[in-house]
């Protein structure tokens, strides 16, 4: 397990930074039409413009704010509600923060909560990326997170100031921003069969769960269904080898 980092220069420590924030202007096109969105629907389900940006800064999870905003425009109050509806769906983070917990465990408490709390789906691709590439870096990780941190705290607040002249974002098709980021994330790390097969299986999971499971459960049957799935694929292949 490489880790880069442990007695680097500052120099290098600081270049990390800077790549990471570099690679993540990509998905930077497809995140801030989705940010832009979710500022406008947060002042159409009744939250003031404050609230808006407040809840991007403190929540700063996309799929979570979209449904607590819709909860909160169809007058769910219950905020024990809401907390449980965006914690099921943010389920999925547990998975992503398990495969970087071998990296980030060795750093300091403080850090460790830094870096998960900038962990996005977006991010965790781009450190995950990385890390196959030239091994595990938490300034590059840190410099991703704030990226899209920055980015998303700002589009939301775009989308507050857009609001009196976009009444319906989903009209212009703003509503398939995140869909797209997911796509250009997955595609290009589908390029082995263990991969295709566990992406496969979560697909058909996730359509069936949909039609059949009560809220958002297909989510977490999709993933559980992946991760059994690419378990059992490499443990087959380690004992092959």
């Amino acid at each position: 397990m490489e880790i880069i980092e442990s007695n680097v220069p500052g120099t290098q420590v600081a270049s990390e930074f800077w790549i990471g924030v570099r690679d993540s202007i990509p998905l930077m096109v497809g995140m801030i039409p989705f940010g832009i969105t979710c500022g406008i629907m947060a002042l159409t389900a009744g939250l003031t413009s404050g609230e808006t940006i407040l809840m991007s800064m403190c929540v700063f999870a996309g799929a979570s704010q979209f449904i607590a905003i819709t909860m909160l425009g169809a007058g769910v109050s219950g905020w024990g509600l809401i907390v449980v509806t965006t914690l099921l769906v943010n389920l999925r983070h547990l998975l992503m923060g398990a495969s970087l917990a071998p990296y980030i465990i060795r750093l300091p408490v403080a850090l460790q909560a830094l870096l998960s709390f900038g962990m996005v789906d977006e991010t965790y691709a781009i450190t995950i990326d990385r890390i196959h590439k030239k091994g595990y870096s938490a300034s590059y990780q840190l410099g991703a997170n704030a990226m899209f941190y920055s980015a998303w705290i700002l589009s939301t607040a775009v989308g507050v100031l857009l609001s009196g002249y976009i009444l319906d974002p989903l009209a212009w098709g703003l509503d398939f921003a995140m869909p797209a980021i997911f796509l250009s994330m997955l595609i290009p790390r589908l390029v082995s069969p263990t991969a295709l097969l566990v992406c496969g299986v979560a697909a058909v999971v996730a359509i069936i769960g949909m039609l059949y499971l009560p809220g958002k459960w297909y989510i977490i049957a999709a993933c559980v269904a992946a991760v059994t799935v690419g378990g059992l694929m490499e443990e087959e292949a380690e004992h092959a080898n």
